[in-house]
């Protein structure tokens, strides 16, 4: 029997929302008859065709830059940034003008686009291929964030983007393509999931472990760990970094009063500094401890394997800053 993978959730999220609605469509290197770099995109050339997927030069803000200029006369096109990594090519069309124009002309137009990029490392794909860039978008005005961490969420909050108004940037981790998740069978119905609402995949009462994509699965792994020494944990996930559930995290921290934040980009000016510098002004009341970040350590990523790991925080290091937080 097959099972639903992270890359299936991709793929049939799109095609499901180009079936119903003519105006999406795809575009980056190599989305069309090769299926994509992973493969995610394969079989959609055979279903949909050239005027459905483009496939481009190598050039990232020729990309971005054709699907701010769809977008803002009817289209909605999700671009694809084969490695995050190469976004930096791109930032003006999408920091500048898909951002913004919204705002700049009085809510008269949008730029409603997904941006898909793919994040993290593969294991030994190098300081350039490696990197999580989400902070960045996150900080920007006009930019919804999307980090799904499984088969399901990837399915049901990438055809929520495909439909939103806004532009969404969209991360998929490339070691979760072949993540596997949810019932047998070649297609799993999911319906799209609202942004803003976070999930708790492990209910604890020590410490909330707040993670996402292919950390968070470095934090079930360690809260597995711990609750064999009598530390529960509570493993909560935003799935959306924006807009962002500070409601649902506040429920989890009222009932464990520790948390710890955990994420593969880098610790310094990561996702987590916003969340924890949060938790302080607004959940003071019901912190017990001071608040723990876990991230990448300050270096680009290596491409031995033995250096690599040193610098990606895994389930171990999780636990071992859980372990300092409790005891």
């Amino acid at each position: 029997m097959s099972r639903f993978t992270y890359a299936d959730a991709v793929r049939q999220a799109i095609a499901e929302e180009m079936e119903r609605d003519e105006s999406v469509f795809m575009i980056g290197e190599d989305v069309g008859e090769p299926g994509g770099v992973f493969g995610v995109t394969k079989g959609l050339w055979e279903q949909f065709g050239p005027d459905r997927l483009w496939d481009t030069p190598i050039s990232e803000e020729a990309i971005v830059g054709a699907a701010v200029g769809a977008a803002l006369v009817g289209g909605r096109p999700i671009a694809e940034i084969m490695f995050g990594d190469f976004v930096t090519l791109a930032m003006d069309m999408i920091v500048n003008q898909a951002a913004k124009i919204h705002y700049m002309t009085g809510g008269r137009l949008s730029a409603p686009m997904v941006v898909r990029m793919v994040t993290g490392t593969a294991g030994s794909t190098a300081a350039q291929h490696s990197q999580s860039l989400e902070s960045w978008f996150v900080h920007v005005p006009g930019l919804k964030v999307v980090a799904p961490s499984t088969p399901e969420d990837a399915k049901g909050l990438l055809r929520s983007a495909i439909r939103d108004p806004d532009p969404v940037i969209y991360f998929e981790h490339k070691q979760l393509y072949g993540g596997r998740g949810g019932p047998a069978g070649d297609v799993v119905q999911v319906e799209p999931i609202p942004f803003g609402v976070g999930r708790v995949h492990r209910e604890g009462e020590h410490v909330t472990i707040v993670s996402y994509l292919k950390t968070l699965h470095h934090a079930l792994a360690a809260a597995e760990a711990l609750a064999e020494e009598g530390i529960s944990c509570e493993v909560w996930d935003p799935r959306t970094l924006v807009p962002f559930d500070h409601a649902g995290l506040r429920r989890s921290l009222t009932k464990t009063g520790r948390l710890l934040v955990a994420h593969e980009a880098v610790t310094r000016g990561g996702f987590g500094a916003e969340i924890a510098a949060w938790a302080a002004e607004e959940c003071h009341d019901v912190l017990t401890a001071p608040i723990t970040r876990v991230g990448a350590r300050n270096a680009p990523v290596p491409y031995a394997p033995e250096l690599e790991s040193h610098v990606i925080p895994d389930a171990d290091r999780i636990a071992d800053a859980v372990r300092k937080l409790v005891g």
